[in-house]
């Protein structure tokens, strides 16, 4: 059995009872750095063996974790903050699972995008979840694949690239192309900014960036 089990994205309070009792009932626990998971699993009392599982092993290590399921252990997959495969490792897991007939199981739970989604104000009955962009190849390509999409479009990504990708956005979709921004989601400094690209780009030259963020962009309309 391998269960897929959301972690909070900062207020530990977010996590269900679910969550911490199927931490608490496996056998192993992989976890994409068990460096930033042990504060959370020490919180919720649960001592367990750990292992990094994360996008630099995970190809070479799916074929021992699929033998240790096959032998009657029960695994859960935890990411850094989150749902597990969102923006981090997991998928590959989870296919392989499934080919070889073992059950998985996905908990509900914490995911950046849904709460960012329904503070931005805009249009939440359709959407496009784009995640990170392309660092260097391919990312213009990506944004210009989006110049007529419709839904509104999510996209993550990390303070040091923030306004470079706000000044991206403008170039695809204009200046004025509605947008909002969430930041520290359910943190202490919990953030969204909401208005045209430019109007965010304005604000973030003259405010700290610091944090995980959130775009939320307009679909053309």
């Amino acid at each position: 059995m391998l269960y897929i089990v959301p972690t909070p994205i900062g207020n530990l309070e977010d996590m269900t009872f679910r969550a911490i009792q199927t931490l608490k009932d496996v056998d192993i626990i992989l976890a994409e750095d068990t460096r930033t998971s042990a504060p959370m699993l020490k919180h919720f009392g649960i001592d367990k063996k750990v292992f990094a599982h994360h996008q630099h092993n995970e190809h070479k290590a799916v074929s021992e974790i699929i033998r240790l399921m096959k032998e009657g252990n029960k695994i859960a997959l935890i990411s850094d903050a989150g749902t597990p495969a969102i923006s981090d490792p997991g998928f590959l897991l989870v296919r392989e699972s499934i080919k070889e007939g073992l059950e998985v199981q996905c908990l509900p739970g914490a995911t950046a995008f849904v709460p960012a989604l329904v503070n931005s104000g805009l249009p939440n009955d359709r959407f496009c979840f784009e995640g990170f962009l392309p660092v260097k190849k391919g990312r213009q390509t990506r944004l210009k694949a989006l110049a007529d999409e419709k839904r509104t479009m999510i996209f993550y990504e990390s303070p040091h690239r923030i306004l470079k990708t706000i000044e991206e956005l403008m170039t695809v979709f204009g200046e004025e192309r509605q947008a909002s921004i969430s930041r520290e989601i359910s943190k202490l400094y919990e953030e969204t900014v909401r208005g045209t690209l430019a109007e965010l780009k304005a604000h973030f030259e003259s405010h700290p960036i610091k944090g995980e963020f959130v775009f939320c962009v307009a679909g053309l309309g």
